[in-house]
């Protein structure tokens, strides 16, 4: 309880340049992984953005891939705001803005994937730094997973490791059949 107590409270501390420093991912990880982030990929998920702050970062989609089972089940989840990409179009622009969730004390993450043919996809999640793993990401309509953080080779890594429903006051775990399998989301530092 203390620890997930301590994750959930942002750590915020002063820099000479009046920016706050984030050190909820920093948390998440060991301290051999953390240093093996570049440099600027350790200060973007250690900015601390003030209530109603907004930042966004543009990049590209390198690669997307799932099996039939999971295309359908990311069309079908259009249902409850489409929390899963539904084209697998690679080398197309991609943008992320995230904003503080100060009520939650997590982040609102809305991604805008540019597609070959038709509008861009644009989907939202809150990530909340609690639960098993000291992450969360809730998708809406009372569904979330659970994320571990790791780094591999300066690239970090969230990887979904649990999928719940939670209904009022009932968090229910759901079985593997009903969630889309093993998602892993990768953020590295491109020239």
């Amino acid at each position: 309880m203390s620890v997930q107590a301590a994750l959930q409270r942002p750590a915020i501390v002063p820099v000479a340049d009046d920016s706050l420093v984030d050190l909820r991912f920093r948390k998440l990880l060991p301290d051999a992984q953390w240093a093996q982030l570049p440099p600027a990929v350790r200060r973007r998920f250690s900015k601390r953005l003030g209530e109603g702050q907004t930042i966004s970062y543009s990049g590209q989609v390198t690669e997307i891939a799932m099996n039939r089972a999971g295309a359908l089940l990311a069309r079908l989840a259009r249902i409850i705001g489409g929390p899963l990409p539904v084209s697998l179009d690679a080398g197309c622009a991609s943008l992320v803005v995230v904003t503080e969730d100060m009520r939650q004390g997590g982040q609102v993450w809305t991604r805008f994937y540019a597609r070959r043919n038709g509008f861009p996809q644009v989907i939202h999640s809150a990530k909340r730094f609690t639960g098993p793993t000291g992450l969360e990401e809730h998708v809406g309509c009372g569904i979330g997973m659970t994320l571990a953080v790791s780094v591999e080779r300066g690239v970090l890594r969230f990887e979904s490791q649990r999928y719940f429903l939670v209904l009022g006051r009932w968090r229910l775990r759901l079985p593997r059949w009903l969630t889309p399998g093993a998602l892993t989301v990768t953020h590295s530092e491109i020239d």
